[in-house]
């Protein structure tokens, strides 16, 4: 299964509706980072709203990403992180201090503009 990524204006925008599997982690790994070398893009949304539980692999996976993509100099921005997700990634020494996040969609695209000086 690939998580759909879709290109609003110059951002790219990940929502993630099913809980993910290792495969499904690297193919959207892969898909986002050739995505962002297509498309040029300055930013990124990825919400997390449906997700509401993440294991050790899937949240390594999901540093991963932001850490890709910034290198790629895109800005990525988390949303809808649910508390179950947030002690995990926090017990597992994940720790996304430098990774601006929001409470939902909306508020992340604020919040990227702001991040991007937009």
């Amino acid at each position: 299964m690939r998580i759909p990524i879709l290109k609003l204006q110059h951002y790219l925008l990940v929502s993630i509706q099913t809980e993910i599997d290792d495969n499904t982690a690297i193919q959207f790994q892969e898909d986002l980072l050739s995505k962002i070398h297509e498309s040029g893009t300055s930013g990124v949304v990825i919400d997390l709203t449906s997700v509401d539980i993440i294991d050790s692999y899937i949240a390594k996976v999901l540093g991963d990403v932001v850490t890709m993509s910034d290198l790629m100099g895109a800005k990525v921005v988390l949303t809808g992180i649910q508390p179950a997700v947030a002690m995990t990634l926090i017990d597992l020494g994940i720790h996304l201090s430098n990774v601006p996040t929001a409470l939902d969609l909306e508020q992340g695209l604020i919040k990227l503009r702001q991040e991007l000086g937009e």
